[in-house]
């Protein structure tokens, strides 16, 4: 298990949904190097990635190639713009069938989903517990143990709404 707690490292935090593992993380490149970070998600073994920050965020920190070096792990990837302390807009939201499909799929199997945002709290929280509630969670319920191995997620009430909807 992938638990720094030092200034420069980046932090996954994970649990277990539809019998698999979901880690929570921030951008790679925002806390310590962008290399040192992939590493990160590399140890973890994701079969699956759900990025929730937009282009200019991933420009802004260096990781303009994240994507191809996603893929190049052997991982699906899924891009899901969404603005920071928002929900996602429509044409996000019409991506998040196929991408919660396969995540779910991922996770049925025994395997590892990461999902991240620029801090690894709001978007990606509201995604995870998303995630949780279309895999048949009760909503109040997930909350509690998402906020457990990650208390700042999902920071906004139109978070909030949007990963409570579910299917």
């Amino acid at each position: 298990m992938i638990e720094p707690d030092t200034e420069n490292a980046l932090v996954l935090s994970m649990l277990s949904v539809g019998g698999g593992t979901v880690a929570i993380a921030s951008l790679p490149g925002r806390s310590g190097t962008y290399q040192q970070d992939m590493q990160s998600f590399r140890e973890f073994m994701p079969s699956l990635v759900l990025t929730m920050v937009t282009e200019a965020e991933l420009t802004d920190t260096g990781a303009v190639s994240f994507g191809i070096d996603i893929q190049s792990m052997g991982s699906r990837w899924f891009h899901l713009p969404v603005m920071d302390y928002c929900a996602p807009a429509t044409d996000t939201a019409m991506l998040w069938p196929d991408a919660s499909t396969a995540a779910r799929s991922a996770l049925a199997g025994g395997g590892r989903v990461l999902v991240h945002c620029k801090a690894g709290c709001g978007r990606s929280g509201m995604a995870v517990l998303r995630l949780m509630v279309d895999s048949g969670e009760d909503p109040s319920e997930a909350l509690k143990r998402l906020r457990a191995v990650r208390p700042c997620a999902v920071e906004t009430d139109v978070q909030m709404t949007w990963a409570r909807a579910g299917f």
